[in-house]
């Protein structure tokens, strides 16, 4: 299949950004600055991120699109507020995940953000659970702006006005140069941030505005710092068809009448894993030292048996050292667990660490 770009690639390549393939895309990896320096401005000022790749699916239907759509997301759709935004996963018949996404109420039904290398098999998915009953749309023609870090609020809100009143994980559409977008308050960073749709038409002009603001532009290198110092999964590695939501600690983002009545695809595995059949969880890990454990590492208990394996690992540059997430046995699960990481043939020292490495700063 040819590589896409997203419709602000001319502009990323006039900024000097530098390529990698993602997901089916040719996205901008950094900048001239380097991840680290991207990652610093995004904590302590404001950051903007293409994050076009992303599937923007619309389903629209009247009061039995809630009921449907429940047999396949496990959360409380029918108590979810008009303009509230959630996180969700799309589950299979082994209680696995074909997809976290973030679903938002809106006046005609949903709209549900895809990650990029799972859009087109969720739509097949969706669509052919809904059983063509409801109008369902992945939108081409739209996209996706992140605006990250403290002072998004402030930049944003001299372009288009009203925005600083949305509250965390909520969204309205709002006007921009007399078109319509869509925005929420909500990111991948674990800082305040916005994420907007927009039409590929006018994103570029709103790319510029941005920087002419002292935004700066960042990349998928350290949009991945910034989620894992902020103990967010990255789907394809830390989560997927294989893991349950209640093993990847994802068990918050099921709703509590969801866990109790269940009513969805999957529900008999993770009911079973709530009830005690649970035998490993996804944890923080802090290397000893300055070495860094990437996806694959291999996890040993003190006595030197194999109990699990890292599946996100980087440097953080806001907490100055050496991070990881993995999976463990359950019984190595606890906070303080004294673990060795096999790195290049060698054993290193480590410990299970609480999620997340960074303290979040959104603002409810």
């Amino acid at each position: 299949m040819e590589t896409q770009r997203t419709a602000l690639y001319e502009y990323h390549k006039s900024l000097g950004a530098k390529f990698v393939p993602f997901a089916g895309y040719e996205m901008p990896v950094q900048y001239s600055s380097g991840i680290v320096d991207e990652h610093k401005i995004t904590r302590n000022s404001a950051g903007m991120f293409d994050v076009s790749h992303m599937g923007q699916l619309s389903i629209e239907g009247n009061a039995d699109l809630a009921v449907e759509l429940e047999k396949i997301i496990p959360i409380d759709l029918k108590k979810i507020k008009l303009n509230q935004s959630k996180y969700s996963f799309l589950t299979n018949k082994k209680g696995g995940i074909y997809d976290d996404l973030i679903v938002t109420k809106v006046e005609k039904g949903f709209n549900v953000i895809l990650n990029a290398a799972c859009k087109d098999n969720d739509f097949k998915i969706i669509n052919n659970f809904l059983n063509n009953k409801f109008k369902i749309i992945l939108h081409k023609n739209l996209s996706l702006i992140a605006l990250q870090g403290p002072k998004s609020s402030e930049i944003l809100e001299k372009i288009i006005s009203g925005i600083s009143s949305l509250k965390f994980m909520n969204g309205n559409k709002f006007s921009y140069n007399g078109k319509d977008v869509y925005i929420t308050r909500s990111g991948y960073t674990g800082e305040d941030g916005f994420e907007i749709s927009i039409s590929n038409e006018f994103v570029e002009n709103l790319a510029k505005e941005l920087i002419s603001q002292d935004v700066k532009p960042i990349g998928l290198g350290a949009r991945d710092t910034l989620r894992l110092e902020a103990g967010l999964c990255l789907y394809g590695h830390d989560i997927n068809e294989s893991t349950s939501p209640i093993e990847a600690n994802l068990k918050w983002a099921i709703s509590n009448r969801r866990r109790e009545e269940g009513g969805f695809v999957g529900y008999n595995k993770i009911k079973s894993d709530l009830n005690g059949s649970l035998s490993r969880l996804r944890v923080g890990i802090k290397p000893e030292g300055k070495i860094i454990a990437r996806e694959g590492v291999k996890i040993f208990s003190e006595d030197g048996k194999e109990i699990g394996s890292i599946t996100s690992g980087t440097f953080g540059p806001s907490v100055n050292g050496p991070i990881a997430m993995g999976y463990v046995k359950l019984d190595f699960s606890k906070l303080g667990t004294k673990v060795s990481l096999e790195v290049r043939g060698k054993k290193h020292e480590a410990k299970v660490s609480k999620l997340p490495f960074y303290k979040k700063n959104y603002v409810r």
